[in-house]
């Protein structure tokens, strides 16, 4: 992991920030030598409109320190910092986050200081610098978003919400109730951490490159956990063996978890929960019952 840190003079709350235009955004990627690659996930926004959007959906003030993954050239990052307190942006691609510093020194000189950029894949952090992040607002690749997602929320306890670009469907999973077909290891596994709900859709031609499908907002807002015994590992088990066979009932879906059919349904009646029902039933705090009986 490598941190960039920006001129740390303050920035007055009022200092403006250029936001990137399309012709902006193709400049510094043909500066750079960059060219959009789907192993990273690289769909940079290209329209303001969107992340002004998305700053404003996220609700962002200047008491947040706000944790951007994957910043890309810098689109979002110019509409959060007028806002932040502070931007710690985690870069996987070592190109973009050396030449993010100096985006924001040029479209926002004010705001310099507020930006800390960290090289690094998201998805191996073990910490961050500087203070704990109180928010997530991120663009956030398509092919990583889940565990992206989960990981930032089990080592960053001090992240009290979230806002985030996904995929559509990703969208759908993440904020999915239970009951339908939509709903399944994402949900319920998001809802551990927080009340997850979709904040909105974004179309396909406010990125370049262009993705094949559309994407969604998600909002997250940390709550408790809902077991005080079982732990999140307990209780992920559980749900990773319920939906391992979505179609079984959930008696025989828990036998290897349990140990036998037998001793799934005495566990699932001891949690007040039908044996006889799927995973795609229960909620969070059902899981977290049946996680519960086997301690």
């Amino acid at each position: 992991m490598r941190v960039t840190q920006s001129d740390p003079a303050g920035a007055p709350a009022s200092a403006p920030a250029r936001l990137l235009t399309p012709a902006d955004v193709r400049r510094l990627a043909d500066r750079l030598g960059v060219r959009p690659t789907k192993t990273l996930g690289q769909n940079f926004v290209t329209d303001a409109g969107t992340v002004r959007r998305i700053v404003r959906v996220a609700g962002v003030g200047p008491d947040d320190v706000v944790l951007e993954v994957g910043p890309g050239l810098g689109s979002l990052t110019l509409a959060l910092l007028p806002h932040a307190h502070r931007v710690t942006a985690v870069e996987i691609d070592p190109r973009l986050a050396a030449a993010l510093p100096g985006t924001v020194a040029e479209h926002a000189p004010g705001l310099a200081g507020r930006l800390e950029v960290v090289t690094a894949d998201a998805m191996r952090i073990t910490e961050l610098p500087g203070p704990p992040p109180t928010a997530l607002v991120a663009n956030l690749p398509y092919n990583v978003a889940v565990p992206v997602v989960l990981h930032l929320l089990e080592l960053l306890p001090s992240l009290e919400r979230g806002l985030v670009m996904v995929q559509a469907e990703v969208a759908d999973r993440l904020a999915a109730r239970p009951g339908g077909r939509t709903y399944g290891v994402p949900s319920a596994k998001a809802a551990w951490y927080a009340d997850v709900r979709r904040a909105g859709s974004v179309g396909r031609n406010v990125f370049w490159p262009a993705p094949n499908v559309d994407s969604g907002l998600v909002e997250l807002r940390r709550r408790p956990a809902p077991s005080a015994s079982a732990s999140r590992a307990e209780v992920f088990a559980v749900i990773d063996a319920a939906f391992a066979q979505r179609r079984k009932t959930l008696r025989a879906a828990l036998a290897g978890w349990a140990g036998s059919p037998a001793a799934a349904e005495s566990l699932l009646r001891a949690a007040g929960v039908d044996p006889a029902m799927r995973g795609e039933a229960l909620d969070i705090a059902a899981f977290a019952r049946i996680a519960e009986q086997k301690r």
